[in-house]
């Protein structure tokens, strides 16, 4: 292997524990904008340190992401098909490779569509892309997309993975199964499992776990990440299981720590809004206004007035 292409990919998948954390924010793609990633910027900024590659399109790089992250891109570079379309496998290439190389992208990502009506067509773009990326040294990430007409079994996975490897992908992502063990041992290359739809954040941690625990080098997590309701304290408990081999229960913990210890601070950091803060507006605070505060208006004040004094 390339110097180049190894240190892409190393960059990816930490060669300290060959694991991997990826947040994809891709999905506007497709969907447009998405629940929750209507704002790619706001949404990017809080999570970029906490992950180990960003998976993106190059439209949503260049507004919405910094240029002095050290944070690896892995670009997408497929399109062409929308969710109100008539079908979604109908997918081209969309970014050429000098474009990849101008975004300084660590590895290019697509889509194939086996089983689909347009399979042929995503199955020998994908080596296509293989072919004029590797003349850069630039890896290439295969994605299974899985839909109503496909299956999401360990057999449909094991063959769309096997094709996927079998065209020259460096990396596949696909989806976590029953006897998802079996899709990795058929698979040659290291497997990112898709987070998929949003579900409870416990869930998402147990298939975080699963996905580890069946051979899965790590996740590549969107939804379940940024449309949670504590994004920042969820994607540490993800992590903590990619790389601190926590157990779901440990990393469902951490997640309710966190996500309390922001609610305490918000709390905390909302200005003046208790009774007792409220300036000058108790009656003990109230200047010059009770009665022995009242200059010289008193009877024993007066001067030269009591019968004493005469």
């Amino acid at each position: 292997m390339e110097w180049g292409l190894e240190n892409r990919i190393a960059s990816i998948i930490k060669p300290n524990n060959n694991r991997a954390l990826m947040l994809a924010v891709d999905h506007g793609y497709f969907l447009g904008p998405t629940e929750k990633l209507e704002n790619p910027k706001k949404v990017i900024a809080p999570l970029l340190k906490h992950c180990d590659s960003l998976m993106l399109t190059r439209g949503v790089q260049r507004t919405s992401v910094s240029a002095t992250t050290s944070t690896p891109m892995v670009l997408r570079v497929s399109g062409g098909s929308s969710i109100i379309g008539d079908d979604l496998s109908q997918e081209d290439i969309t970014v050429s490779i000098e474009e990849a190389l101008r975004l300084n992208a660590s590895a290019l990502a697509m889509s194939i569509f086996v089983g689909s009506k347009y399979e042929y067509q995503t199955i020998v773009n994908l080596g296509k892309l293989v072919n004029e990326a590797a003349k850069y040294g630039l890896p290439v990430l295969a994605v299974t997309a899985v839909g109503k007409e496909l299956g999401k079994d360990a057999r449909y996975l094991s063959l769309a993975c096997r094709v996927a490897a079998e065209q020259g992908a460096h990396i596949v992502k696909t989806y976590y199964c029953e006897n998802f063990e079996k899709v990795v041992q058929s698979c040659p290359v290291p497997i990112i499992v898709a987070g998929g739809k949003k579900i409870p954040e416990r869930d998402a941690l147990q298939l975080t776990f699963n996905a580890i625990k069946g051979g899965a080098v790590g996740v590549d997590m969107g939804r379940n990440i940024w449309q949670s309701d504590n994004p920042v304290a969820m994607i540490k408990a993800v992590r903590s299981i990619v790389h601190g081999n926590s157990n779901v229960d440990q990393a469902f913990k951490l997640y309710k720590k966190l996500s309390s210890g922001k609610k305490q601070k918000n709390k905390s950091n909302k200005p003046n809004q208790n009774k007792s803060n409220k300036p000058n507006q108790n009656k003990s605070n109230k200047p010059n206004q009770n009665k022995s505060n009242k200059p010289n208006q008193n009877k024993s004040n007066k001067p030269n007035q009591n019968k004493s004094s005469n």
